[in-house]
Parts: C-alpha cells; structure tokens; sequence
C-alpha cells in the first residue's frame, strides 16, 4: 500500500497543480518530488506535531489546509497524502525490521514508541480500509478534472455536480488522513482504553463518510464516462457510414474497420487453403460480406456454398469475380464460451471462402454499426463492396435465394433489373427444384400446389379436386409443398402429413424436408427483396400474389390452381374446397367461358363473401421491418402489432 500512495499520489499531486503536456509521468516523477519536497515536509511535521499534541481533527485540517492554501482541491489531498505516506512508510518499516534491526530498536526508542503493534492485527483493517477510500477518491476526483479536452464543448453536469462537492470530499479525506496519522504516531503509548476505542470510532466514522463520497463521485464519473461514450459512439458511427459512401484508392480502409480492429497482420483465414491471409488478398476485388451470428443453419450455408461454385465455374474472367468474407457476429453482452469456440471453428473450417480469424477481431462498435446501418439482427444477411469499398447493396441474401449466381453482381440496379423481367408464374415459385414439376408445366396440365399441416382437410381436397378434374376432364396434378411454419415451429407435423400422403397415395409431395425449407425460404426472400427495393405496392403483381401466398399460408392450409406456368389463382383452404364442392354450381358456366376463367370467377366470389383476415408475421431477427404493408385483398394499411419473443442466442446490438 505504501508504494500505491507513494507511486500515485505524489505524482498526481504535482500534475493536478502543474500542467505537464508531451511528457511521461514517469519521466517527471523524481522532478515532481524535487519540487515539492519542502511542503510535503512541511506538511508531515505539522500533522505529527498537531496528532502528538492531542489537537482534534477539525482543527489541524484547517491548519494543513492554511500550509497549502494556493493549491488546487486535488492537488491540496495528494500532498497531504504524501506527507502521510512519509510518516507511514517509516512505521512500516519500523514495525518490519524492530525486532532483528538493532538501528530499527533504537529509532523506535527515539520516537518514543517502544512497542510497536503487529501491523498484521485486525487493529489494522480500518485504516487500511480508510487509506484505500482516500486514494480511490482522489483519482476519481483527478479523472473528473481532466476528461480529455476534446470534449470541453460537450456539457457535463454530472462533473460539475461533482466538483461542487470536490472541497467538501476533499475536507472529509484529509480528516481521514488525520485520523490515520494520530493512530500511527500513537501506537506503543498508553493512552487509555477510552482513547483506543474513541480512534476506533472515529476511523469507522469517517470511513462510513468517506465511503458515500467515494460512491457519490464514482455515479458522476460513470455518467460522464457515459456522455463521452455516447459521443465517441456517435462520431464512430459517422465515421463508419461515411467510408462505405465515399469513394477511395481501393476497399483496404473499409475492410480493415470491418474486419481487423486488433492490427492483425493475418486478420483473415482462407477456407480453400486453411491457412491465414493478409487483407490483400481483397484488395481492389468485388467482396460479398457475409454476416451471421454462429447459428446460420446447414442448409442455409449450403444453398450459399452452391451458388458461389456456380459462380467460380461461370465465371470467365478475373475481374468478373467477387470473394466472400465471413463476418462472425458475436453477442458482446455475453460470455464467450469453448463451445462457441468449437462450433465458430467447424463453421470456419467448413466454408470454401474467406473468414475473419476470430469474432475478437470485430471491434465490439463495428458490431452495433453493422446492426444500425445493415439491420443484422440474427439471420445472414450479404452486404455487397465495390472494389473502392462503396456499399453497393445492403444485403443481397434476398436475390442470391431468388435468382442464385445469375444475380451477379449482385447490386441494387441487378436486383431491380432482375425484378422487371419477372412476372407472376410457376417457374418463379419452383426455380427449377423439381422436374417432375417442370414437365407438368410442359405438358400444360392443370397443376394444384398446395399446403398447411391439417391433414383432414388435405384429404377432402384431394379427393374432391380428383372428382372434378374427372367431371371436367381436365388433366390435373397435385403437389404437396407444406407450410412455412412447418419448416420451424411444426417440422414434426408436417412429416407426419407427408407420411400420411405418402402411405394413402394422396398426391405427389416432396419426400426431402429441405425442398420445402428452400421454397417457402425463397419465398419469403422474394418479399424482403421487394421490401428493401421499396415496391411494397398495390399495382406490383408479383408483390400482391406473394403476399397472398403468405399470408394464406400464415392463417391455415390454402391452395394455388396453375395451368402449365400460368397461375389461375390463389386462394385460402376453404375457400379451394368450397370452390371444388360447388362443381356442379359452377360447370354450366364453363362451355362460354372456359374451365379456368369459371373456377376463378366462382372462387372469387367466395373470397369476397368469406372477407378472410391477412396477416404477415416478420420476425424482429430478420432485419429490415416494413413501416407500412397495404393488404393484398382490401389493399388497405394493415395494423401492426409486435410480439416479443426469447432467443437465448440472439444478438442484439
């Protein structure tokens, strides 16, 4: 303790009152104590002379206070605590050597104390206790003081709260002090069990106070830490949204702030080679940011994995090439555990492209930003660079899912170009997932694709869509293709509906889970795609039919009637049947109008009668949420409601 005082105080001292700039304090230390050696002798003589004396506390404080009156309220404790720390580390000294140091016992003698006290004894805790106080309320009282200058424009009321109450804190202390030098230059005299409890007493006292200062001054020094943080936070952000809006040289400087906050000279691994890299290896590329948390699903990766092969196959030149770099995204407000370690290293290892080394390599600020600018939550998301390091597109995920490796380059113009050349049919929807679906198209048979998890109305509808296909004489075909909640919340449902179609022979259906993950995936992709580009409109089709596709699924079973890649209509499960039931109402319509143009008439009328509610659920790990959603059916402003829900490993900047 004695090299704590010794060590911070003097030299805190000298700085508190002498504005030392572009020099060490270390540097300065010997010159420091040169300069103030004569008040701190002075000081320690006149606090032994007034303890000895049997003056009170009250009146040698003032008397200390008279001695270094031209001092700042810092600078006044630390000398005061340095001329204490000179009797102390004598008796420390003392107390060490007296009993095998001859010249110890005789400086003992001299000092009129003949028995000095173990300074092991619990007589002891409570002034080391008080001494600790005193030193951990002088360095918050400097920390206060000189907050760095750059910020003397920002207001801070919580300091000058503080220094308010500096002198009042500074008083208190050095009563302290004064307590602790009496009982040091009173030990081995006998003063009496009244004068050793009444010591006692008052060293408990002021440490009680002196503890509520420290507490009081650590609050204002943690707000004011606060608004400093707040205001570094705010310029970082700046910083950071700026670089991926100006052009420069090359992308060095934005993946450098993305990827590489601890100076790494090898930040990055590669995944072909499995060994570490150097951030040239990107210089001047084409780099697709993949952000994740450490959850990113299998089959998530592997649909990725696919559509980069395709584009290293396709590609014909160099330049026309992009690179991958895994960003690791790990919750900072949690523990960082070995199982996170060995699930990022299989991750890592598994992937053919680039990764960051660590997740430690992301500054914990580039996370929050990452989150703010981009929207991460918890699902991927691909943020696509320009080879100057320009953002070109927010997240690219939604037209990798859509359109694979022909999105490339992947930007907001592709995504748009891409948008205009589509129009609402089947290929759209299946991409070339099934060829038995294809051939259906082909052949320019009437195809029902349909979905949900109740398995009676499943087989209602196929038995009855059966019937009427042969009443019509019509070539119909079926597909199964499950529920969007199914792949999450209700796996097991769905494959009991797939067992049950399969073993009754209800219809064709997809035996492999992952198809129907990777259709209502793209789907649902389709709709962030359109949501990010802004075409959440009434007059978009594709965006309207998309939206009714979900939103049916979302309510229940429904039902979507093509004829080859044209589709007819799309409709709620009961609606589909109620229309399918009703055949006989409806057929006689059928020789001027045309079966397909009498089956959507008649199942529109229905939709209108049954008003079914929509409703679109977007989880808050997705990202970006729509402010506004206009219906598919009424077109008008849907309510938004939010729930919440528990991921005990989501990350939330």
């Amino acid at each position: 303790m004695l090299e704590e005082i010794l060590g911070n105080a003097s030299i805190n001292a000298a700085v508190a009152h002498t504005d030392v700039e572009g020099k060490s304090l270390k540097t300065n230390a010997v010159r420091i104590l040169n300069s103030h050696s004569h008040i701190t002798g002075k000081l320690g003589n006149e606090m032994s002379f007034k303890c000895l004396s049997g003056k009170d506390g009250h009146t040698t404080a003032l008397s200390l206070f008279h001695t270094v009156g031209n001092y700042y309220w810092d600078a006044k404790l630390a000398l005061i605590l340095v001329a204490f720390a000179l009797d102390y580390g004598e008796f420390w000294l003392l107390a060490q050597i007296y009993s095998s140091n001859q010249l110890a016992k005789s400086v003992a003698i001299l000092r009129q104390a003949p028995m000095i006290m173990d300074p092991s004894k619990p007589s002891f805790d409570d002034l080391n206790k008080l001494i600790q106080l005193v030193l951990k309320l002088l360095g918050c009282i400097i920390q206060l003081k000189e907050l760095p200058r750059i910020y003397d424009s920002i207001e801070f009321p919580a300091r000058g709260r503080a220094l308010s109450v500096t002198p009042t804190a500074v008083y208190w202390n050095i009563r302290g002090i004064i307590a602790c030098a009496t009982q040091i230059n009173s030990m081995g005299h006998e003063y009496g069990i009244s004068s050793a409890e009444m010591q006692s007493w008052e060293l408990s006292s002021l440490t009680l106070k002196n503890n509520r200062l420290l507490g009081y001054f650590k609050e204002q020094l943690e707000e004011c830490y606060r608004v400093i943080g707040d205001v570094k936070e705010k310029g970082f952000i700046q910083i950071f949204n700026q670089l991926f809006e100006t052009t420069h040289i090359d992308n060095m400087k934005t993946l450098k702030i993305l990827t590489n906050s601890r100076d790494d000279p090898l930040p990055l691994f590669d995944g072909n080679t499995k060994r570490r890299v150097s951030l040239e290896v990107l210089r001047k590329r084409n780099v697709l940011l993949l952000i994740s948390g450490l959850n990113m699903s299998y089959d998530e990766a592997a649909i990725l994995e696919q559509i980069y092969m395709e584009s290293r196959v396709q590609g014909s030149r160099n330049d026309a090439l992009y690179e991958v770099v895994w960003v690791p995204i790990v919750d900072p407000n949690i523990e960082y555990t070995d199982a996170m370690e060995m699930q990022f290293e299989v991750m890592r290892k598994a992937m053919p492209w680039y990764s960051v080394y660590h997740p430690s390599n992301i500054d914990r600020w580039v996370k929050k930003c990452i989150g703010g600018r981009w929207h991460f939550r918890r699902d991927p998301i691909v943020v696509v660079l320009d080879p100057q390091g320009r953002e070109l597109n927010p997240n690219a995920i939604h037209m990798m899912w859509v359109w694979g490796s022909t999105a490339f380059p992947f930007t907001t113009a592709r995504e748009e170009a891409l948008w205009r050349l589509e129009t609402w049919r089947l290929e759209l929807l299946v991409n070339g997932m099934d060829p038995t679906i294809l051939n259906w198209i082909r052949e320019d048979k009437y195809i029902f694709l349909y979905g949900g998890d109740d398995i009676e109305w499943i087989r209602k509808f196929t038995r009855i869509a059966r019937a009427m296909a042969a009443a019509a004489r019509i070539p119909l075909e079926m597909a199964y293709f499950g529920t969007s909640i199914g792949v999450s919340k209700k796996r097991e449902n769905v494959r009991r509906v797939i067992a049950t179609i399969n073993m009754e022979n209800l219809s064709y259906n997809w035996q492999d889970n992952t198809l129907i993950w990777y259709f209502w995936t793209r789907l649902e992709n389709m709709l962030y795609s359109k949501i990010q580009l802004e075409r959440a409109d009434d007059q978009d089709t594709v965006m309207l039919q998309i939206k009714r596709l979900v939103s049916y699924d979302d309510n229940g079973s429904w039902a979507l009637l093509c004829r080859g890649s044209q589709i007819l209509t799309t409709g709620h499960g009961s609606t589909m049947l109620q229309t399918l039931a009703d055949f006989d109402q409806w057929k006689e319509y059928i020789p001027n109008r045309g079966f397909d143009l009498s089956f959507k008439e008649y199942h529109d009328k229905l939709h209108v009668a049954a008003n079914n509610h929509c409703r679109f659920e977007f989880p808050n790990e997705a990202g970006r949420i729509p402010q506004g959603i206009h219906c598919p059916e009424c077109h008008r402003l849907m309510l938004k409601y939010m729930a919440f829900h528990c991921f005990h490993d989501h990350f939330q900047p």
